[in-house]
Parts: C-alpha cells; structure tokens; sequence
C-alpha cells in the first residue's frame, strides 16, 4: 500500500501539479477543499485518483482521522500584492487560522509530519525576516505557530520557501500566464522599468520538491526538518527574463516598460539566503 497523503491547496496552480506528482510518485492522495473550489478544473486523472473532503462540512479533526496521512502537504493559502481593508479577514483566515486548526488536527490525531510552502517575500531586502506586504507578514505568522508545534507537540516539518513559478495550465493573475493572452488579444500590458531581478522555477520542478520533502518525513528522516528555498539558484531582472520568453516562443510580448512604477516594497533583489533541498534537482531550466 503506497504512501498517504493529505493535500491543502489542490485547486491551486502548485497544488494541482503537487497533486499530479504525489500520484505519479505512488502516493494515495486526499484533498481538503471547500465548497467552492472548482475541483472541475483539473484533470479528469487527479480527479479520479483523490478522495475530497470538504472542510466547510467536515470538521478537521475528522478529515485528519478518517485520512490518516503519513505526511500533510499544506499549499492552501491567500494571495495578495497590496491588500485591500475588505481582505484582511480572509488574509487572516486562510494563511493563520486555517493552518493553525490544520496542525491542531494533525496534532489530535497524532500526525506528525508536515511538508508546507514559505514565501520568499518574508525576505524583503534579503533579511532574514521582514515581510514585503501583508501577505508575507500572515505567513511569517504561520512560521511561528509551526515552530510551537514543533517545539511543544513533537512536530516533524519541512519549510519550501517559494519565489515565482511558472508552467502550463496557469489560471493565475501572474505575468508568464497574462501575456501569451494579451498577445493573443492584441493587448499591451503596461510594466514596471523592469530593472528588478527574479527567481522563476517550474511548477513541476516545484511540486517534485515538496513530494521529496514528503518522502524525507515519511522515511524518518527527521536530521532534514527545517527550512529550504525552491530556487533556481540564480537571478535576472524581469526584462531579461520577458527577453527569454520571447525567444522561447518565438513572438514578440506586448510590453511597454516604465509605463508604471515600480511597487512600494519592491523586491528588487530575490532574497539569495536558504539551502537547497538535498537530492532535489530541476529539470525545467529553459528559462533559468
């Protein structure tokens, strides 16, 4: 009987293809969702492969008991650039309170290992702690909760800080995901100067990190608990990188540089501080 595994986030752009790589790997996969997550949207594959349980009619104890994972993977979370005073409630709810009553559950039913996705805008201006916006910040929140867990209840946990991902099937506001769209639809998309440096990896690539993790814990291997960072090991600024894409698609973007300014709290450098996950390797490097 192969590994099991319960999922926050599958609906998400990382959490689909984390869902399709634990399956891939030989893992029996559960997923908590919510009422309205469009579980529709993936695969008729993942579909067919993972049990559901709806958190908005099942307590999280009971999905945690009737589960029995051996590792939860936690990619559920709020995302936001500049937040609004109307989300500050769902910012809260979803990237602290949820995650906090998931590892109260996990801790009741005595499940001990968790494989859960950091973001590296908790870096800002390369520290080692100071987030960029509030979404960082709700995080770092998260971080802290995890490490009672840990300190208090005996929890086995591996940190993936994130930077940007990229791939097929995007349904994301994000930049690589807009403009093959904007292009289509003889658009043009106004950006920043473009001077800022960034840090893609494949979602692909990024999910076999966080199955890895999960391999790690359910093996015993406690001596690799802690903090890594999903990195391609490099930056170059966004300019550069739209420069790529283009040659990797073979079309011109709809770009006008400098016709906004850059972001307050711009990351203008990735934070280059963590430590890669031993034994993890990426395979998508056409952009990196």
């Amino acid at each position: 009987m192969g590994r099991r595994a319960l999922l926050t986030g599958v609906t998400g752009f990382l959490g689909g293809y984390t869902a399709r790589c634990l399956i891939a790997d030989g893992w029996q996969v559960a997923a908590v969702v919510r009422t309205s997550s469009r579980i529709d949207l993936l695969p008729s594959a993942v579909r067919e492969q993972v049990v559901f349980y709806d958190a908005e009619h099942m307590d999280l104890r009971e999905i945690v008991r009737e589960a029995a994972p051996d590792v939860v993977f936690h990619l559920a979370a709020y995302y936001t650039t500049t937040h609004s005073y109307d989300e500050i409630d769902n910012l809260i709810a979803s990237n602290v309170t949820f995650g906090t009553k998931l590892l109260d559950a996990m801790d009741r039913n005595n499940v001990r290992r968790l494989v859960y996705a950091r973001s590296s805008w908790q870096h800002y201006s390369g520290d080692d702690y100071e987030p960029a916006n509030l979404y960082a910040a709700s995080k770092g929140a998260f971080d802290a909760i995890v490490r009672f867990y840990e300190a208090a209840n005996g929890l086995q946990r591996i940190g993936l800080t994130l930077f940007d991902t990229y791939g097929e099937d995007d349904r994301r506001n994000k930049l690589l995901a807009v403009l093959p769209k904007m292009a289509a639809e003889r658009k043009r998309l106004g950006l920043s100067p473009g001077g800022q440096q960034v840090d893609f990896v494949h979602a692909e690539d990024a999910a076999r990190a966080f199955v890895l993790a999960g391999s790690y814990l359910a093996e015993g291997r406690v001596e690799l608990c802690g903090d890594y960072i999903v990195s391609s090991g490099t930056a170059v600024t966004l300019r550069e990188l739209i420069r790529r894409y283009e040659c990797l698609r073979g079309e011109e973007m709809p770009v006008d540089w400098g016709a906004r300014p850059y972001r307050v709290r711009e990351i203008m450098i990735p934070w280059r501080g963590g430590r890669i996950l031993p034994g993890w390797e990426r395979k998508h490097k056409e952009l990196m």
